[in-house]
């Protein structure tokens, strides 16, 4: 909280907001329901307890949210340069198409004669998927990156049990610099995972790759760009030899941002790869949303595709729900229903408003904003690997040797500036990791102010002035917590009691 500076509590036009447990009473509601009478016990006598919630008027649980709001970093506040997230605007456009009717109101039971453009529009987006990425098919129904991960590697594990080689292939080759999802999906699905370093350029070391290839290899999991902002320049030559021991590609997908409209991954050999729309067509990101990983499959994987399908008939289009129903070979279903009907309405919008020049434009700028970071940054902070970067741009805290500042201190001093920490420890080949990346929809004048941010951290650093960073965030709603303690000791109930009894003893 504040700390006890004003009588209230608030400072300006910062509230102070207690949580809604200490603010709310059980004996109350905003709503008024008359009881329930003459209704027939349809559950075998079993009651429902007492909801133990707090009750708060309508003026008041508007006034809580909306001061808890205030405390919270936004896109629609500032600059976000969290790297490997793609905190980029999101265009009111998208949001004013994904709240019309026939898409906002619609139910997946509904008949599928009455859901026609709905179905429309999916196809539309599947299409353009597939035009996007030079893949003959994709799955749809994924609900986030990481579920559109898992089906692309049960995709990969199907068409490897279609060949009776399940008992033979079990590994999986996994870069040291992939996304922890990476193994861990390959490990669910029961392959065990071979890593594979990387070189002194931060990408996958070939030699070392190559000699890890054999007969018992299922797949290779691959994020390219990867997580160090690079380009696998060696892609094409990595496809070519995991195919040559009869293997699949499965390439993370998560930046595809950096290169949507230059380059089609159906081109450089890849077999499987999810697509965040969150990310690259600007679906809200963050805040426990819904999210949506739409997977496209080579030819080699096509037939595996997960159902429903969306297909079209004399009567209009419909949905292929059911293995029987078609000559292919899906390992089943990912989720009940088929999807995130707001995510793709979204993405679809995001992509016909910018067109084919417009989506190119999105990686150019994407990639531009992210080196122009590197370079006008490159004389006082230090980077792992040269440049030219991707999409966002990677330091480390060698540049901090001797400050008593680490990583942690200088991103606590950037909340007290009013900006975001960048991804912090991640990648966790890079020791202290700094991971940037501005996205396409800053402007030159918003990098030149965090630019400037930075270069002056950086100087108080080198000048020894630590208490301004052991001492950050000062400014924030919440001081500098002990972090390491509440991962160690988490208060996992909230005593309203206790709390208040502490307060007033104060």
């Amino acid at each position: 909280m504040n700390g006890k500076t004003t009588f209230t509590g608030h400072r300006g036009l910062e509230l102070r907001e207690d949580l809604i447990f200490e603010i709310g009473t059980r004996d109350r509601s905003g709503v008024d329901l008359a009881p329930l009478r003459g209704l027939p016990d349809r559950l075998g006598g079993i009651t429902r307890d007492q909801v133990d919630l707090p009750g708060l008027a309508e003026p008041e649980a508007v006034r809580h949210y909306v001061r808890l709001s205030q405390k919270n970093h936004a896109i629609d506040m500032g600059l976000y340069p969290l790297g490997s997230c793609t905190m980029k605007h999101n265009p009111r456009l998208n949001e004013k198409m994904a709240r019309l009717p026939g898409f906002a109101d619609i139910h997946p039971l509904q008949p599928v004669s009455t859901v026609q453009g709905a179905l429309r529009l999916m196809d539309q987006l599947a299409h353009w998927l597939k035009t996007l990425t030079g893949m003959p098919e994709v799955a749809l129904s994924p609900k986030a990156g990481a579920h559109g991960e898992l089906c692309g590697m049960m995709a990969v594990r199907a068409a490897i049990e279609a060949r009776g080689e399940i008992d033979r292939r079990t590994r999986v080759l996994v870069p040291e610099s992939a996304h922890g999802t990476n193994p861990a999906t390959a490990a669910l699905l029961g392959f065990s995972v071979d890593e594979i370093p990387a070189s002194e350029d931060g990408r996958v070391d070939l030699d070392a790759f190559r000699d890890k290839l054999g007969d018992d290899v299922a797949a290779i999991m691959l994020t390219n760009p990867n997580t160090c902002g690079l380009f696998e320049r060696d892609i094409i030559a990595i496809a070519d030899a995991v195919h040559a021991v009869g293997g699949y590609f499965y390439c993370d997908g998560a930046n595809f941002n950096a290169i949507v409209g230059r380059v089609r991954p159906g081109d450089l050999g890849i077999d499987a790869m999810h697509i965040n729309l969150h990310k690259t067509f600007s679906t809200p990101h963050g805040g426990g949303g819904p999210g949506a990983g739409p997977t496209v499959l080579s030819e080699r994987l096509a037939e595996f595709a997960p159902l429903p399908h969306v297909v079209a008939n004399a009567d209009g289009l419909e949905l292929v729900e059911h293995g029987p129903h078609t000559p292919d070979k899906p390992f089943g279903r990912m989720v009940a229903f088929h999807g995130q009907m707001g995510m793709f309405v979204r993405a679809l919008a995001y992509m016909m408003s910018h067109g084919a020049d417009g989506l190119r434009q999105v990686a150019d700028d994407a990639v531009l904003n992210a080196n122009y970071i590197m370079a006008e940054l490159g004389d006082v902070m230090s980077a792992p690997f040269a440049g030219p970067c991707m999409h966002e741009a990677l330091f480390d805290d060698t540049f901090l040797k001797d400050t008593d500042v680490e990583t942690l201190d200088f991103a606590k001093a950037m909340i007290d500036e009013g900006y975001h920490p960048m991804t912090m420890y991640f990648p966790l080949v890079v020791h202290g990791a700094m991971l940037i990346e501005p996205t396409e929809t800053e402007s030159k004048a918003s990098l030149d102010l965090f630019i400037a941010t930075l270069r002056d951290l950086v100087a108080a650093a080198q000048a020894g002035d630590t208490e301004r960073f052991k001492a950050a965030p000062q400014l924030a709603p919440t001081k500098r917590l002990d972090e390491t303690r509440a991962a160690r000791q988490p208060v996992l109930r909230y005593g309203v009691t206790e709390k208040k009894q502490a307060r007033a003893a104060e």
